[in-house]
């Protein structure tokens, strides 16, 4: 028997999480320039990241031999967002956070519960701590938050133990009000955790957006993730954080690796909170971009999930051959199969010359 059999049947279970195609990868198998390459995949600011945060990059290099300190980037989030020091738990990235709530909640024996078309991160996470992944279907693509409770198990083995939600949702772009997701956790058993994943939270028109971190004063079962990865254009440096209460913080910290966030992450993502210029300008592209994409859908007969993101998913005849079309021409979009979604395919929103080369590459692909 070999070693690698030695591991867990729930770990050789995992299909690993396949990212988005890098722009060299392609240009490497098609034999195409770099420079004519268009990637809208991985739902990534076309922007680049902040200014400010790339002149606090520069600044921190000088310090690189240094071990991080994550106190000033915790110090400025709790105090943005109106919580103590010790409520804010940094991640490489928000994945990392995700993966830190399945160790601390879940285990052989016990259970999540998520959306069909949710992140695929949450099966990974789910899995490697041993639980049972259940799966609730989904209701026009997005998250039936009556069938996920329904799906809870409290009184039978595996019991549930937390419970996964994307808003908006990463790859549908679907968006539940938050009303709605209030009414949700004051129906769940306070002995369930909740994550609610809100790393596209900052595209949500103002109208739509509310402050669900004070939610933790009345439910301390719940998780709050974000990223800079996505409007701050940090996604490369990989920094995400969770606000919890106190005491669910503080399990999260005994299992989270001292020096999960670097010293170039934790400068330009403190920087970056501040570039409020930055993150105007990038509302606005995303939002005159995805007026862009969804017309350009309409014009080639293409239905699309309304989205709630800097991303659109659309239907094709056959989301494989189409796919391969694209990336023939140069375009990387993101096939989304494994999201039970097999006949759509996600773009993330570009600029506007990168748009409308999708949008003729895709009339040539239909």
């Amino acid at each position: 028997m070999t070693i690698a059999a030695q591991a867990p049947a729930y770990i050789r279970a995992i299909s690993p999480y396949v990212p988005g195609k890098p722009i060299t990868e392609l240009a490497r198998e098609m034999g195409l320039p770099v420079a004519r390459i268009v990637k809208l995949a991985s739902n990534e600011n076309p922007l680049g990241m902040s200014p400010k945060a790339r002149v606090a990059v520069e600044k921190a290099i000088s310090g690189i031999e240094r071990y991080p300190d994550q106190f000033e980037l915790v110090a400025a989030l709790a105090e943005r967002l109106g919580v103590a020091h010790g409520q804010i738990v940094l991640g490489n990235g928000s994945n990392d956070v995700l993966d830190l709530v399945a160790r601390v909640f879940l285990a052989p024996g016990r259970s999540a519960v998520f959306s069909q078309h949710a992140f695929a991160v949450y099966p990974l996470a789910t899995m490697s701590a041993g639980a049972e992944c259940i799966v609730a279907p989904a209701r026009n693509y997005g998250h039936d938050l009556a069938a996920m409770k329904a799906a809870i198990v409290t009184n039978a083995r595996p019991e549930t133990r937390l419970v996964w939600i994307a808003n908006p949702n990463n790859p549908t772009g679907n968006f539940l009000p938050y009303g709605e997701v209030e009414a949700f956790l004051r129906q769940v058993p306070p002995d369930v955790a909740v994550v609610l994943d809100e790393a596209y939270n900052d595209y949500l028109p103002p109208a739509e957006r509310v402050d669900s971190v004070a939610w933790l004063k009345h439910f301390p079962n719940l998780i709050v993730t974000r990223t800079f990865s996505k409007i701050y254009g940090l996604a490369g440096l990989r920094v995400g954080f969770a606000v919890a209460s106190p005491e669910v913080a503080d399990l999260l910290n005994r299992v989270r690796q001292p020096f999960n966030v670097n010293n170039l992450a934790i400068a330009a993502a403190r920087a970056a909170l501040d570039d409020h210029l930055f993150l105007a300008d990038s509302y606005e592209l995303n939002r005159r971009g995805m007026e862009q994409i969804v017309a350009g859908l309409k014009r080639l007969g293409l239905d699309h999930i309304p989205s709630h993101g800097n991303f659109v998913t659309f239907a094709v005849s056959d989301g494989g051959a189409v796919n391969q079309k694209l990336l023939k021409q140069g375009i990387i979009v993101r096939p989304i199969g494994g999201y039970g979604l097999p006949n759509h395919l996600r773009v993330t929103i570009g600029l506007e010359a990168e748009n409308a080369r999708f949008l003729d590459a895709l009339d040539k692909s239909c």
